[in-house]
């Protein structure tokens, strides 16, 4: 099985690249897959017109990209991973499957959220965390509350960053993202796909298995 995976971001997109070949087997052995990383988010356009192509963001090129992997042979499925930031999850997950209906034809599509963050999955495996991070604050990961809607990235800077969040802010762009990235590739090469506290990593981890079944 070929497999198109789409992420909205680079810190994303490294962690997802380092946990696939534990989640469903080494590249080519038998399935393959491209990662493409976007620039942020953004939005589903309105009326599913078409986007302006000048916006790198992962929604707003979604119509447009979806449609053409439906016209593309070869191509036996594309996974499209988003932070639900503070969304309703069923909601959104709703307008992604509207979204996908529209497409004609539509490729078979499995849409998995990152609960609130991709950041959560870290903040799941405590013990990788610890590998990577050492002097992490144990009192503050002891205050987290698994995928919960509470600033997770913020969180996981208060615990491992000189300064938290308040030092990234305060620096401002590209640090924000420079460390983003930075954790995902400390972090991710320590974690157990196969033990993490995060319910939204499981059901990316479970949805990824069936798929390729």
């Amino acid at each position: 099985m070929h497999i198109e995976v789409l992420v909205e971001d680079s810190s994303g997109a490294k962690l997802v690249e380092t946990l696939l070949p534990r989640v469903i087997g080494p590249e080519g052995d038998p399935h393959t897959w491209r990662i493409h990383d976007y620039k942020g988010m953004g939005r589903i356009p309105a009326g599913l017109t078409k986007a302006d192509p000048a916006k790198r963001a992962l929604l707003d090129q979604l119509p447009r990209v979806l449609s053409g992997y439906g016209k593309t042979p070869g191509i036996d499925a594309v996974v499209v991973v988003v932070d639900n930031d503070d969304r309703d999850c069923k909601a959104f997950l709703a307008e992604l499957h509207d979204l996908l209906q529209r497409c004609n034809p539509a490729p078979f599509t499995l849409f998995r959220l990152a609960i609130e963050e991709m950041e959560a999955w870290l903040l799941g495996d405590r013990q990788a965390l610890l590998a990577a991070y050492p002097k992490a604050k144990k009192d503050v990961l002891d205050r987290y509350r698994q995928d919960s809607i509470c600033g997770t990235w913020e969180w996981l800077a208060d615990a491992i960053h000189p300064g938290g969040h308040a030092a990234i802010r305060k620096a401002g762009w590209p640090l924000p993202g420079q460390v983003k990235h930075e954790w995902a590739e400390r972090i991710g090469p320590h974690m157990n796909v196969e033990d993490n506290a995060s319910p939204s990593f499981s059901k990316f981890r479970d949805g990824l298995r069936r798929l390729v079944a």
